[in-house]
C-alpha cells in the first residue's frame, strides 16, 4: 500500500556520527625583508619545494600586507601592497600548483591523464555559450515598444504568433528584455487587453515576490502598461535560455493537437524527479499560504536535462482575485493538477486525462505499482474529514526524495571539479601582461639594464621566441600549443634550459625557465618602484 506510513526497508544501517583527527601537511613559508636590487640573484624564498617556518610572517602582521601572486617578496615587504583591500593570506599563493580534487571515477596512475582533464567540458561549454547567445540576442527593426517601463530591448519568444485565450482568458505573450535599472535580462509575460479594477488583485503579486524556490520561476514585478496600444498587464520573472516546457519537450507539435501519443515512453527515474521537483514546489507555496493555480504541460519549464520550474504561478491570483474557492480547495486543486500533468506525461498524451482509468491502466504496464499508486493518490478526492496535503505526499516519496538528493549531490561534485579545473585560469593572462610592461619601454633606453646589453634582454629574446616562431622558409608559426607549453613553464619556473636567440642571429643566450621568472619578477617590482614615485 502506497502511502506516508509505509514501512521502512529492512537492514538499513543506523546513522552513527562520529568525528576523527586528521593530520594534513602545510607548507609554512616565510620571507625576510632584503634589498630590493638583489632580488634577480637571490634564491626564491618562495619556491614551492622548500618548506620553512612561517614564524617570521607571523610576528609581521603590523607590516604592509604582500601581494601573494609576487613569487619574490623580499623587495615588497617594505612598500604598500599592489592589490588593495585582500584578505590576509599565510603563505603565498601557489597558484601554478593544481590540486587534484575529487570525486575520482578513473581507475588511473598518477601519471596518466585523460583529454578532459585538461579541458572544461565541451558540453557544459557549449550549454553555456548558446544560453550567453539567446540571452544577447537583439531584434533589430522590430515593431515592439523601445520601453516598457525600465524595461528595453524586448525579443518576442513565442514559438507561434497566434493568439490563444484558452489558459488565462486572455490573450498572452512572453518576451525578453533588459531592464535599465539592473541590467539583468528578464522574461516579461503580457495579458493583451487585460483591465484592471481592483488594485488588490495586482498586490497579491508582493506575496509571490517573497515566495523563494528552485522548482518556482521567480515573480519579480507586476504592472499595467499601455506601451502596446492597449491595456495590459506585464508580470516580471526569471529569465531562463533556451528554456522549452514539458509539453514542446514531450509532446511535440503533433502530439500536442492531435491527442495521441508521441515517441517512447519517459523512463521512471525522469517522472521521479519531476515528482520530487514539483513537491518541492508545492510545498515551498502551500507552506506561503498560497497556491499554484497552473500545472499544466504549457506552463512548466525545463531549463536544464531533468531540471523543470513551475512557471506563471502567481498570474491567477491577479486575474482572478475575487475566486469563491477557498485557499484549502485551490491546494487541494493543485494536488490534482500534479496528478494530471504526471499522467499526461507517463502516457506521452496530453488527452489522456480525459479518460483516466484507460490512462492509468496504460500507466501499469509500463511503470511500477508505486508510481502508479502515487498518481492514483494525486487524483482521488480528499477525505472531507482530514484534507489531504504536501507534506502527506512528501512523507509517501521519501525514498525518492533521497536519490533524487544524492543525484543532485553528484551534479554538484562534477560543478566543482570544473570548477576547479578553471579556478586559475587567468594565470597565463597575468604572465603576458607581466611581459609586455616589460619589454620595449621607451623611457628606459638609456637604461644599461634595460638595454640590448643589459639583465633585461633575455626577457626580449624570450618574447620572441615564444611569439615570433618561424619555420624553415621564415613563415610565420602559429601554435598556440608552444606558447602555452612556454607560459605554463615560465609560471613553474621549471629549472628546463633553452636557447635564445637574437633577431641578427649573432648571439645566443642558454638560460633556464627559473631564471627567467625571477627576471620577470625583478623586472615588473622595478616598475612598481618606477610607478610610485609620481
Amino acid at each position: 500500500m502506497w502511502g506516508p506510513y509505509a514501512s521502512a526497508p529492512r537492514g538499513m544501517a543506523a546513522f552513527n556520527n562520529f568525528s576523527r583527527n586528521e593530520n594534513n601537511p602545510v607548507w609554512m613559508l616565510t620571507w625576510t625583508q632584503g634589498d630590493a636590487n638583489n632580488v634577480a640573484t637571490s634564491p626564491n624564498p618562495y619556491d614551492p619545494f622548500t618548506p620553512t617556518s612561517l614564524a617570521a610572517a607571523v610576528a609581521s602582521n603590523h607590516q604592509n600586507q604582500l601581494n601573494p601572486y609576487v613569487q619574490d617578496a623580499t623587495a615588497m615587504a617594505g612598500m604598500g601592497s599592489y592589490y588593495q583591500g585582500q584578505g590576509n593570506f599565510t603563505q603565498p599563493l601557489q597558484y601554478h600548483l593544481y590540486a587534484p580534487l575529487g570525486p575520482h571515477r578513473e581507475n588511473l596512475l598518477a601519471y596518466q591523464r585523460t583529454a578532459h582533464d585538461f579541458f572544461f567540458s565541451d558540453a557544459l561549454r557549449e550549454e553555456l555559450q548558446r544560453k550567453s547567445e539567446a540571452s544577447l540576442q537583439v531584434l533589430p527593426n522590430s515593431s515592439l515598444p523601445a520601453h516598457i517601463d525600465h524595461f528595453h530591448s524586448l525579443v518576442p519568444l513565442d514559438t507561434t504568433n497566434q493568439k490563444n485565450a484558452t489558459i488565462f482568458g486572455y490573450p498572452s505573450w512572453v518576451y525578453k528584455a533588459v531592464s535599465s535599472k539592473d541590467g539583468h535580462i528578464y522574461a516579461l509575460r503580457r495579458l493583451e487587453g487585460y483591465r484592471l479594477t481592483n488594485e488588490k488583485a495586482i498586490r497579491s503579486v508582493q506575496s509571490w515576490k517573497r515566495v523563494s524556490n528552485s522548482s518556482v520561476v521567480t515573480i519579480h514585478d507586476a504592472f499595467t502598461t499601455r506601451a502596446f496600444g492597449d491595456s495590459s498587464l506585464v508580470f516580471v520573472m526569471d529569465y531562463h535560455p533556451l528554456s522549452k516546457t514539458l509539453a514542446d519537450n514531450h509532446f511535440g507539435t503533433a502530439g500536442r493537437f492531435q491527442g495521441r501519443p508521441s515517441g517512447p515512453h519517459v523512463p521512471e527515474p525522469v517522472l521521479w524527479s519531476y515528482i520530487v521537483q514539483i513537491s518541492s514546489a508545492l510545498k515551498t507555496i502551500h507552506s506561503s499560504g498560497l497556491s499554484a493555480r497552473l500545472i499544466e504541460p504549457t506552463k512548466v519549464l525545463l531549463t536544464n536535462k531533468n531540471r523543470i520550474r513551475l512557471n506563471s504561478c502567481a498570474i491567477f491570483d491577479v486575474v482572478q482575485h475575487d475566486s469563491p474557492l477557498s485557499m484549502v480547495e485551490l491546494q487541494q486543486d493543485d494536488l490534482v493538477q500534479f496528478g494530471r500533468l504526471i499522467l499526461s506525461i507517463a502516457t506521452n498524451n496530453p488527452a489522456a486525462i480525459h479518460n483516466i482509468p484507460k490512462a492509468i491502466e496504460h500507466v501499469g504496464r509500463l511503470y511500477t505499482t508505486e508510481l502508479k499508486d502515487c498518481i492514483l493518490w494525486l487524483l482521488s478526492p480528499s477525505n472531507p474529514q482530514s484534507a489531504k496535503g504536501i507534506d502527506q505526499f512528501l512523507g509517501g516519496i521519501a525514498g525518492h526524495l533521497a536519490a533524487n538528493f544524492d543525484y543532485t549531490l553528484h551534479y554538484d561534485d562534477q560543478l566543482h571539479t570544473e570548477l576547479n579545473r578553471e579556478l586559475e585560469n587567468s594565470r597565463i593572462l597575468r604572465l603576458m601582461t607581466k611581459l609586455n610592461f616589460i619589454n620595449e619601454r621607451p623611457e628606459f633606453a638609456q637604461n644599461e639594464q634595460w638595454s640590448e646589453t643589459g639583465e633585461r634582454y633575455f626577457l626580449k629574446l624570450f618574447r620572441d621566441y615564444v611569439f615570433h616562431q618561424v619555420d624553415a622558409q621564415g613563415n610565420p608559426v602559429i601554435d598556440l600549443a608552444h606558447v602555452l607549453t612556454c607560459l605554463a613553464k615560465l609560471d613553474a619556473g621549471v629549472d628546463e634550459k633553452i636557447s635564445l636567440v637574437s633577431r641578427d642571429e649573432q648571439n645566443c643566450l642558454v638560460v633556464s625557465y627559473k631564471e627567467l621568472k625571477r627576471g620577470v619578477d625583478a623586472a615588473f617590482q622595478d616598475l612598481l618602484k618606477a610607478s610610485r614615485r609620481t
